[in-house]
C-alpha cells in the first residue's frame, strides 16, 4: 500500500512539472531569440523566458552578466547600474534604475546574483533574487521589492552556449498592466540583440574567469 502512494504521487507530481511547462506560450521568435510568456501566479502579469544559443564560452557570457558596468549597452531601459558589494568573484549586490516612458514613475531594484556551476555536466546557473530592503529607498522612484531571475547557461559544442532565462518581476505601484505584458515581450527581444553584440566586443575576447570550468 505504502509503495503504491509513492508512486500516486510521484505520478502527481510529474504531472504537476509537466504542466507547469506547458504553460508557457511562444510569444516572438527572431535571430533564433525565442520569448515565451506566462501568466504570472495570482497575478494578471507576465512572466517571461528566454532560449537562445549563441557563439560563446561560458566565461564570455558569465563575464556579461557580472559586468555590471556594461548593464546600461545591452540590458533594455536601464537607465543606471552600479555594483553594491563584491562578495567574491561569482557573488555580487547591485543597483539599477529602470527607464519608464512618461508619466509613469521609474522602477528601481536591488539584485543578489549568485553565480554556480554543476562540476559534471558544466552547465551555469545564475541566480538573481531582489533584496529590496538592502538600501534606502529613493524619492521619485518605486522600488522593485518582489522579483526573480534566474540565467541556465548549457554549453554545447562549436563553442556555442545555451540560454534559458526566466524572469518574474511584480513592478508595484500603478503600471497598466498592458504595458508590462507589451514590455514582457519587447525588453527581452532587445536585451538579447544587444547582448549578440556585446559578445563580439573585444573586451570579452579569449576571456577566461577562474572559477568557471569550459
Amino acid at each position: 500500500m505504502k509503495k503504491r502512494l509513492m508512486i500516486i504521487s510521484a505520478a502527481m507530481l510529474l504531472s504537476l512539472f509537466s504542466y507547469a511547462q506547458n504553460d508557457w506560450k511562444l510569444k516572438d521568435d527572431k535571430d533564433g531569440i525565442k520569448i515565451y510568456t506566462k501568466t504570472a501566479a495570482n497575478s494578471n502579469l507576465k512572466a517571461i523566458r528566454v532560449k537562445v544559443a549563441v557563439p560563446a564560452t561560458l566565461s564570455q557570457l558569465v563575464a556579461i552578466i557580472l559586468d555590471i558596468s556594461s548593464a546600461k549597452d545591452w540590458v533594455y531601459s536601464t537607465k543606471s547600474a552600479s555594483l553594491i558589494k563584491q562578495v567574491s568573484p561569482s557573488e555580487l549586490f547591485y543597483y539599477s534604475e529602470v527607464e519608464l516612458p512618461w508619466p509613469i514613475t521609474n522602477r528601481d531594484f536591488v539584485a543578489h546574483l549568485i553565480t554556480t556551476q554543476d562540476a559534471k555536466t558544466k552547465v551555469v546557473t545564475i541566480d538573481g533574487p531582489v533584496v529590496h530592503d538592502y538600501v534606502p529607498e529613493k524619492k521619485d522612484i518605486i522600488r522593485v521589492r518582489n522579483s526573480y531571475g534566474k540565467w541556465v547557461l548549457t554549453p554545447l559544442q562549436n563553442n556555442m552556449v545555451y540560454i534559458d532565462y526566466t524572469l518574474e518581476t511584480d513592478p508595484g505601484g500603478s503600471i497598466p498592466v498592458w504595458l508590462v505584458n507589451l514590455f514582457a515581450t519587447k525588453g527581452p527581444m532587445e536585451t538579447f540583440k544587444k547582448l549578440k553584440v556585446q559578445l563580439a566586443k573585444p573586451a570579452y575576447k579569449n576571456l577566461h574567469l577562474a572559477f568557471i570550468k569550459e
